[in-house]
């Protein structure tokens, strides 16, 4: 299995900041779409041409995306590396294997080939437009994995699947840098295709208490557990969180199989399909307005009934937002790493300019990303016993701030009522790091004038004002909402 870093893979087609939109005529070649010709339109079984169009594009797509170089991702020794409101500080094997437990076990969410096809396409794979789903899916299931897992749950098949090399770079001395290899987390797993796959498995789960150790869990009802929250996400129609499903819910706003989606737009789908889940009813997601979380709207929202089992739903609030006009404003980093800091933080739905990515951490000025772009064979999860190995990535990746695309939407989670009122100090503390004169989004008390029960968190899934009325330097931005990232 491969480690690897976006400072020795440059993703080596296209990728500049501000490319223009692709053209019909040079998706068809580039492997910006993987809509083969004649298929993005009617229901009719794909053919043999296109079959091989798209196990074509697959392997074009790992190759540009880095996954089939070997290289890795070196961290700094002596700075703190912050996972999802987690410290780390690689100066003991002992800790960086805490790391590697922690990150391995996150829900990587990828592209996937031959899964039946999307209804009104004969499309049986997202490779080249899917990926802002995806990045949509790991954050709302880190979202997931917070809410029902058990506190410092680990993954008990981790340690058999990893095949990991970090190097940690000594202090620099004015004569020349050093570094320092720690020893491989090398694994038993032999299978030839499966060492190049960067997928494995570790254990993550809630926060854990500084100095006690997270623990791998043997216990099978928490494994059948897990398996049950990556079933969700699974790539048939009946999966509740899969491509299928998003994908019908982005007909509600416009958008069909193969079209690009924003981050926006992805949160609103995720509400709704949480909305629609008959899987569980104590979790609800808030989608934020205008940049404003409004506190009375969150509220009655979870509050339920005297006669309920609980007085409260758990609650996952997306904020979509805009930091800044064409390239990010460079004020909003240090509150970035702060909101990153943050135990209620569950992920950024984010990336590069029409490169989707789902940042969970950083370190110094680069943050720390789980990536949807490597292409993999579907997974049949409805089978009582699935692999779980592809659904685990053992490849941590890194890009430096600068290159992050202004126009993200960021997660948090809420377990009781009491949380949420810490979320909502503990935010707005990190928020007031900016140096700008305006937040990045603010809490606000009351209701907002759009909400409705029905909607839950009101607003058009595709409304301009839901990303630009954030700050002042982005209304004389040039771009509408829909091009907030056209990703690939």
């Amino acid at each position: 299995m491969n480690s690897v870093s976006p400072s020795a893979v440059q993703y080596i087609v296209g990728g500049g900041a501000h490319e223009d939109k692709p053209s019909a005529q040079s998706r068809r070649h580039n492997g910006h779409s993987s809509v083969p010709d004649g298929i993005r339109e009617g229901s009719g079984e794909p053919d043999e041409v296109d079959r091989l169009k798209a196990k074509f594009m697959s392997a074009w797509n790992n190759v540009k995306y880095g996954w089939t170089v070997k290289s890795k991702t070196t961290f700094n020794k002596t700075s703190p590396l912050i996972l999802l409101g987690q410290s780390y500080v690689f100066n003991r094997e002992d800790e960086v294997d805490r790391f590697r437990q922690a990150f391995v076990s996150c829900l990587w969410l990828t592209y996937r080939r031959e899964f039946p096809q999307l209804e009104g396409s004969s499309l049986t794979t997202d490779c080249g437009w899917g990926c802002m789903l995806r990045s949509g899916q790991m954050l709302l299931a880190q979202g997931l994995l917070q809410h029902l897992m058990p506190p410092d749950w680990r993954w008990a098949d981790c340690h058999l699947l990893t095949d990991v090399d970090f190097e940690v770079l000594k202090p620099r001395s004015p004569s020349r840098p050093a570094g320092m290899s720690l020893p491989s987390f090398s694994s038993s797993w032999t299978n030839p295709i499966s060492q190049r796959d960067p997928s494995s498995g570790s254990s993550e789960g809630h926060r854990q208490t500084p100095g006690r150790w997270p623990a791998a869990s043997h216990e099978p009802q928490v494994e059948v557990l897990h398996r049950k929250v990556v079933s969700w996400f699974g790539d048939h129609p009946s999966a509740p969180f899969g491509v299928h499903q998003l994908v019908e819910l982005g007909k509600e706003s416009g958008k069909r199989a193969g079209d690009w989606y924003g981050p926006s737009v992805v949160a609103h789908m995720l509400r709704k399909a949480v909305a629609r889940t008959t899987e569980f009813h104590n979790l609800a997601v808030y989608v934020a307005q205008d940049c404003t979380v409004y506190k009375g709207d969150v509220m009655r929202l979870c509050e339920l009934p005297e006669s309920s089992e609980t007085s409260w739903k758990s609650v996952i609030i997306l904020v979509p937002v805009r930091l800044g006009g064409e390239s990010l404003n460079p004020s909003y980093i240090e509150c970035v790493k702060n909101i990153l800091k943050l135990n209620c933080c569950i992920g950024i739905i984010g990336g590069k300019p029409k490169h989707s990515l789902f940042f969970i951490g950083f370190q110094d000025e680069q943050l720390l990303y789980l990536d949807p772009h490597y292409c993999q064979p579907v997974v049949d999860v409805t089978q009582g016993n699935f692999s779980l190995e592809s659904f685990h990535c053992n490849s941590p990746r890194k890009m430096n701030f600068s290159r992050m695309d202004p126009s993200c939407t960021i997660g948090f989670y809420a377990q009781t009522k009491k949380d949420f009122e810490s979320l909502c100090s503990a935010v707005s503390e990190a928020l007031s790091s900016s140096k700008e004169k305006y937040p990045i989004f603010t809490f606000v008390e009351g209701r907002g004038q759009n909400y409705g029960l029905e909607g839950q968190s009101g607003g058009s899934m595709d409304g301009p004002a839901n990303i630009f009325s954030c700050n002042r330097m982005s209304r004389n931005n040039k771009r509408g909402s829909t091009d907030e990232f056209v990703l690939l």
